[in-house]
């Protein structure tokens, strides 16, 4: 789909990322699986949903893989880069198997889905692969690989939501936890491939995402994520009893009506003011004002939202299928600035899509000066095999003619983003502490309502990870604000 140089939607300090349970008892297991995993924030929350699954079969998790009885790689279809690292990988561990014949392969997620004869009868790279929506089928897939057959499973769902397992959390900082709302996606917009790898839209009981917050905050979890192809379209019907009235289990203020993602932000945010709430991705036609005035409402939801408007060109939205004119994403930029003046913005940027003009080009730049976006998500357009685009639209920009216009983007967006920082300059924000600075364990890091990292000292004051500290901010740069601990 896409080739991204700068501020990556894939968190490329998360991409190939080792499983590790929070807390490891993988001695006491007879079998060990190891798992890597690629691509966007769905497959890591995946990941712990599959850990789960394996654990309940005893099986425990290790960081390394040459001790493994099971390898297992979560891959993503989104950037032809992330196929070829998986493959790289997967061409490690079969030299690994070959010291170790009896070792199984296994490749999970959105590739699996679209590259399942090629691993399994071409390449002849592994011995299991599953789609997103079959890891539940994982222990028999198990069992017929160690019977001498190769197993696959990527058949999509249309009910499937993992609702009932209880994610393995993964030991990133145990402050802050990601908590899958929704699975699927129903806009076919030209140049994605997750409506073809990850099936059809389907929302989770809003009683088991409730249910899996309160546990989290509980485990001393202090923010929560709530994570969806497109939050914004989450809709849950209400369990019901055999006579048709509502389920009595049901919790309140959800037992009458349809559960909208307004709602669940609400309730969610209801389970205590010390738990922060964030959601990911919206979509700009579904977005609505329920969402944002419920935002205004609560402390604890962030002010942030994560707006995708991939191109300033009401032509090129028109060949994208997003639904939406130039015009119609501003108004709806204006009613949350109107609804929500504190509020952080960030978007996802294509640039070279299909047919696209030097006047198409400055139109996203002159978009991204009236948006004044806080950060951006860059890509260049690399066609997708299996989307609509590469059906439909010729691959035409020289990739000179792409790299060029996105340095453009990428230059245009960190002027927008110093001069937002700048801003912050002299004022006092609430910081969640995350863990320690990346640069300096002499330093805090931790993230303000608007997602953006801040950065302050630790010597002379007495906090720990998953405080809440209210920071002055002294200077910025242009991805981070810099602070000291604010005592009035």
């Amino acid at each position: 789909m896409l080739e991204l140089v700068t501020n990556k939607v894939h968190d490329e300090n998360r991409q190939g990322e080792v499983f590790s349970p929070e807390m490891d008892h993988s001695h006491s297991h007879k079998k060990k699986f190891y798992i890597e995993s690629y691509g966007c924030q769905m497959n890591f929350a995946d990941s712990e949903i599959v850990a789960s699954i394996l654990h309940n079969q005893g099986f425990g998790a290790t960081r390394n893989y040459e001790e493994a009885d099971l390898v297992l790689i979560n891959t993503c279809s989104i950037r032809e880069k992330a196929e070829q690292t998986v493959r790289n990988r997967l061409h490690l561990f079969r030299q690994v198997k070959r010291n170790k014949p009896e070792v199984l392969i296994g490749v999970l997620g959105c590739m699996a889905e679209r590259l399942k004869s090629k691993f399994l009868e071409e390449e002849k790279l592994v011995d299991i692969v599953v789609g997103p929506d079959a890891y539940r089928t994982l222990p028999i897939l198990i069992e017929e690989v160690e019977g001498g057959q190769k197993a696959v499973n990527v058949l999509l769902s249309r009910e499937e939501t993992y609702a009932d397992i209880s994610p393995i959390r993964l030991d990133s900082n145990g402050v802050t936890a990601f908590v899958s709302i929704m699975r699927g996606c129903n806009n076919m917009c030209s140049f994605c491939v997750v409506p073809f790898t990850r099936g059809r839209e389907r929302s989770r009981d809003a009683q088991s995402i409730i249910k899996e917050c309160e546990e989290l905050f509980r485990q001393g979890f202090r923010e929560v994520t709530l994570l969806g192809q497109n939050v914004d379209s989450y809709y849950w019907y209400p369990a019901s009893s055999p006579d048709g009235t509502p389920d009595s289990n049901s919790q309140a203020g959800m037992t009458e009506k349809p559960v909208t993602f307004a709602m669940l932000l609400e309730n969610v945010a209801a389970i205590s003011p010390l738990l922060r709430v964030r959601f990911s991705t919206s979509h700009p036609k579904d977005i609505t004002d329920d969402v944002l005035h419920v935002m205004s409402r609560h402390e604890n939801i962030c002010k942030y939202i994560h707006l995708p408007v991939q191109s300033g060109s009401t032509r090129i939205l028109q060949l994208m299928n997003r639904t939406y004119t130039r015009e119609w994403y501003m108004s709806k930029i204006n009613r949350i600035r109107e609804i929500i003046p504190d509020c952080g913005i960030s978007s996802d940027i294509i640039a070279g899509f299909c047919t696209e003009t030097e006047e198409d080009h400055q139109d996203t730049l002159s978009l991204m000066e009236l948006a004044q976006y806080d950060m951006s998500y860059m890509f260049y357009y690399s066609e997708r095999p299996g989307t609509l685009a590469a059906r439909r639209y010729q691959d035409d920009l020289p990739e000179e003619i792409k790299k060029k216009r996105l340095n453009e983007i990428v230059k245009q967006q960190n002027r927008l983003s110093q001069i937002s920082n700048k801003k912050d300059i002299g004022k006092v924000c609430k910081v969640l502490i995350e863990g320690n600075s990346k640069k300096s364990s002499a330093d805090w890091m931790g993230r303000n309502s608007q997602n953006k990292v801040v950065v302050f000292p630790k010597k002379g004051f007495d906090f720990v990870k998953g405080d809440y500290v209210d920071v002055k901010i002294e200077e910025s740069t242009g991805a981070t604000l810099i602070g000291t601990p604010y005592m009035p």
